[in-house]
Formats: structure tokens, C-alpha cells, sequence
């Protein structure tokens, strides 16, 4: 019996994780799913650590990792090759050590009479349950190059919007840090100075400088250690309560709540990744169940995991997919209203599809206009700050001339 630590995802969208003993780590997926878990990754618990395991485990098998080996490998089928000649050749091409490894495992289990989506499904760290649900939909439907094309199709939008809201909050965070450090360096090191000076004048400082050396002196001295580590205690707390599934959930809340546009940033990626993902796994022929289902586990934010978990347990009831929708405050009117005009067209993954091309639009247009006003607007903060530090500092100087005068 070996011990595997798992992360799992309930039937809501909530993280959790923990371990648990088995055969196999096929045998403890099982379990796990009986339960009605979607597993997130299976990893077995070693004793000792060593050199050349951590670095296997450094080497991770990005997203464009997959996304070559999807269009690669349905290019090849396309082009008439056999599924086992075609995982050979992957294996012997593919560069990263790891999806090799993995390539070389999947292709072990086809040879061995296993579906290709069952020898995917064995590796949950590396294959969503979204990527396993859609191959076997093409395998049942005989289009499996056409669905390895869409979930490539897929992976690509997902990353592209995601490299592009992070390389829009690069610059604002870079000014953040700057600001702090900026702040750190004249407090530990600058006002230490002229409060020196100022202490053998013995005159009268003002408040304002009276408060900074005070700031100043407290962070240098005992009380500065603790000061730091409560800073950094708090952070580790609140990273630490994220992860549990109430704080996971709270914090999802509080994401759609941030001001100044961010907010309704992230409720558009929401909504985009929401659409995309149902709309891949509908044209694919996914059942709409399992679908909703599968889409809700991928939201990323468990407000939107909640809402459809609502809409699975509606549409089993007979009631089509927009009625449950537009009970949620979450999803915005005129997604529901183009769901609705889907589901009376027969054109469902049709409408997701553009409303999953609107909301991207909106959030490049969004990011960018945020990032143009965020940056002055931080760029004057540091000024700001920088200022009150150096008004500070001369405040008493300025006294001085004056009463000389």
C-alpha cells in the first residue's frame, strides 16, 4: 500500500486536499471519484527528497506544452496515422522530460486496450477533466483530430488572455514595489541621518517630522522584528485562509467587489472562460449535463461554481439552461437573453461562442484602460509619499530660517 496526497474539487468547486492510502494511483482516483470529488492531481508521498526528484518536479508541463501536443498529435491523425504510430512519434519529439514520461505512459495503456481517454484520464495533473471529457466525445463521435484542433483551440484563448492581463499588471506592481522600497530605504536609512543632526540642534521638531523619526526608529530598533513579522504573519494568514473552502469562496465574493473597474474585470473573464469552455464542450458533443458540470469545475471562481451547480440540477429537471441562469445575479442580462435565443435556434455553442469573443474584446479594452489610468495614478502615489518623507525632513530646517530671519 503506497500513500498518494491528492487536491480535489467538491461538487460546488471547492478546493480540498488531503491523502489517502491505495494500491494504485489508478485505485485511489477511483475511490476518489466514487465519492464524487473531481481530482485536481494525485501525487505519491515519498519518505526522502531527493536532488534529481525535485528537479523532475521543477520541470512542469506548461499549458503550450499541451497545446503543441494536442495540434500536433491531431494533425497527425488527421493525416491518417495510426493512434499508436502517432503517440510514438510524440514521445520521441516531445522535448519536456515530464510530458514525455506521461506520453510514454498513455501510450503503454493504448497498446494495452485502453480508450485513449481512459489512459488521459490516469493523469489529472496533466490532462482537465474538460481535455479527457472532450477526447472521449470525439472518440465516441469518430472526429477525434477535430476536437484535439478545438481543445487546443481552447488552451490558446485561455492562455492568451491570461499572459495578457498579466503583462497589463506588470508595470503597476513594478511602481508598487518600487514605492515600498523607495519608503523602506528613506526610513531606514535617510531620516536616521537628519534625525541625528535635528537631536544635537535640541529645538522643537514639528509633528510631521516628530512622526516620521518616530516611524523611523521603531523600525530599526526590537520593535521593528515585530512589526515584520506580524506584517508577514498576516500575509501567510490570509494566503493560508484562502485556501481553506471558506476562504476560497469568501475571496471569489470579494474579487467581483474591487473597485475602480477591477471587479468587473474579473466577472468578464468569468464570463469568457464560462462561455468558451461550454461552448467547446457542446460543439464537441460533450452531453449537456456533464458539460455544465465540467464547465463549472473549470470557472475558476466558485460564485460561478455555485451558479452551475444550480443550472445542472435545473436542466435535469427539464427546465432549459437560461430559466436557472437568470435567477443568478452573477451572469449579466444579455448573457442569458443569448443562451435563451441558443437554446430556441439550436445554435447554443453558436451564441457562447460570441458572447465568449464579446467579453474577451471587453476585457483587453477594460485591462488597457485600466492600466492607463492606474499608472499615473500610482506614479503620483509614489510621488506623493516620496514627498511627505522629504517635507518632512526639511520642515524643521525651513523653521529655523524663518526664525533666524
Amino acid at each position: 500500500m503506497s500513500t498518494f496526497v491528492y487536491k480535489v474539487r467538491d461538487v460546488r468547486g471547492v478546493p480540498a486536499k488531503g491523502e489517502a492510502e491505495g494500491e494504485s494511483r489508478a485505485a485511489v482516483l477511483a475511490e476518489l471519484r466514487n465519492k464524487g470529488y473531481t481530482v485536481v492531481g494525485i501525487d505519491e508521498k515519498h519518505s526522502g527528497t531527493s536532488f534529481s526528484s525535485m528537479l523532475n518536479d521543477a520541470r512542469r508541463i506548461k499549458s503550450k506544452n499541451i497545446t503543441v501536443f494536442s495540434r500536433q498529435f491531431a494533425t497527425m491523425i488527421n493525416s491518417g496515422l495510426a493512434l499508436l504510430r502517432a503517440l510514438y512519434i510524440l514521445e520521441n519529439q516531445t522535448q519536456n522530460q515530464k510530458l514525455q514520461q506521461v506520453i510514454s505512459e498513455i501510450r503503454s495503456d493504448v497498446e494495452s486496450g485502453s480508450a485513449l481517454s481512459d489512459a488521459l484520464e490516469k493523469h489529472p495533473n496533466v490532462f482537465s477533466r474538460l481535455y479527457v471529457s472532450m477526447v472521449r466525445a470525439g472518440e465516441a463521435g469518430g472526429i477525434l483530430d477535430e476536437t484535439l484542433n478545438r481543445v487546443a483551440s481552447q488552451l490558446e484563448a485561455e492562455d492568451s488572455l491570461r499572459r495578457m492581463v498579466k503583462s497589463a499588471m506588470v508595470y503597476p506592481l513594478l511602481i508598487a514595489a518600487f514605492a515600498v522600497l523607495v519608503m523602506m530605504a528613506m526610513m531606514l536609512f535617510i531620516i536616521p541621518i537628519f534625525s541625528k543632526m535635528y537631536a544635537d540642534m535640541g529645538s522643537q521638531l514639528p509633528l510631521l517630522t516628530r512622526i516620521m523619526v518616530t516611524v523611523s526608529d521603531t523600525l530599526r530598533s526590537v520593535w521593528g522584528i515585530f512589526v515584520f513579522a506580524a506584517i508577514f504573519g498576516a500575509i501567510y494568514g490570509l494566503i493560508r485562509l484562502k485556501k481553506t473552502p471558506q476562504g476560497t469562496a469568501a475571496w471569489d465574493r470579494a474579487k467581483l467587489r474591487v473597485p475602480m473597474g477591477i471587479g468587473d474585470i474579473i466577472l468578464k473573464l468569468s464570463m469568457a472562460r464560462f462561455s468558451r469552455t461550454l461552448s467547446t464542450l457542446v460543439s464537441s458533443g460533450v452531453p449537456i449535463l456533464q458539460a455544465i458540470e465540467i464547465t463549472g469545475e473549470t470557472a475558476g471562481n466558485t460564485v460561478v461554481s455555485e451558479a452551475m451547480a444550480n443550472v445542472k440540477r435545473e436542466v435535469k429537471e427539464g427546465r432549459p439552461m437560461s430559466e436557472p441562469l437568470t435567477k443568478t445575479s452573477v451572469f449579466p442580462p444579455m448573457v442569458t437573453q443569448m443562451i435563451a435565443v441558443g437554446e430556441e435556434t439550436g445554435a447554443v455553442d453558436t451564441m457562447l461562442n460570441k458572447i465568449a469573443d464579446f467579453y474577451e474584446d471587453e476585457v483587453n479594452a477594460s485591462v488597457k484602460s485600466l492600466t492607463s489610468i492606474l499608472e499615473p495614478i500610482m506614479m503620483m502615489g509614489v510621488g506623493a509619499l516620496v514627498g511627505v518623507i522629504v517635507i518632512s525632513l526639511y520642515l524643521p530646517i525651513f523653521n529655523l530660517m524663518s526664525v533666524v530671519k
